[in-house]
């Protein structure tokens, strides 16, 4: 499975690398053992010129051409931004604007978020969601913010622990289940939160025993029916 993660921290050492590199290191963890995961990283802050480059001249450097790729051809994806003037940063969506219309159309979609304050909290739920929603991605339940008083928080870890989760289930290879490791936070609501936004119209549920089970309208509806 290829994992990739795209960081839009533009100082060195970055909260927001820092944020992504968590939030990789539980998703690689709870993929369980014997899963290969392959993890790239995309530092925006190195691709810069090249996006402005790209948004003038229509045609993407070689650099990022090689991005936009890895990100297309992910089977999942982890997207953190500073906070800017109350909302992503600027590169951050500058870089979604040249990525083509469909490279997210299904792929399940980690978002995070850091910041100063806790007062810029709601900035995944008012600005990454809807952005990651109108590509079509599959936007995971829980969106981690940080604020600059939040690291070494024991709220700050279930939350990268449980995203994490998440998106190593909805990675693991032909939609199946992935394996649950020591420390997983069970989360048996996970796809019934995401399955109203199906492309395949399908509602998705889940059984603790079996694992996902994929039930058509149809076949819901049908019992429903009052005889």
């Amino acid at each position: 499975m290829k994992l990739v993660v795209v960081s839009a921290g533009l100082s060195q050492p970055s909260s927001t690398r820092l944020l992504a590199d968590r939030l990789t290191a539980a998703t690689t963890h709870h993929a369980g053992t014997g899963v290969d995961v392959e993890v790239e990283v995309v530092e925006l802050r190195d691709l810069a010129t090249e996006i402005a480059q790209h948004l003038v001249t229509g045609f993407p450097p070689a650099r990022l051409a090689a991005a936009l790729d890895a990100v297309a051809g992910a089977q999942g994806l982890i997207a953190v931004t500073p906070v800017f003037s109350g909302s992503y940063s600027g590169l951050f969506k500058s870089f979604f604007d040249v990525l083509d219309k469909d490279a997210l159309t299904g792929k399940p979609v980690l978002i995070g978020a850091t910041g100063g304050t806790a007062r810029h909290s709601l900035v995944t739920e008012h600005a990454l969601r809807p952005l990651f929603s109108y590509l079509r991605a599959l936007v995971l339940p829980t969106a981690v913010y940080a604020a600059s008083e939040d690291w070494g928080e024991e709220g700050l870890a279930a939350r990268i622990t449980r995203a994490g989760a998440e998106l190593a289930r909805f990675m693991a290879p032909g939609g199946e289940e992935a394996p649950v490791t020591a420390g997983a936070v069970p989360d048996t609501d996970t796809a019934a939160a995401i399955a109203p936004r199906s492309l395949t119209g399908a509602i998705t549920s889940v059984d603790p025993a079996s694992g996902f089970e994929v039930v058509p309208f149809e076949q819901q509806l049908a019992a429903l029916r009052v005889e």
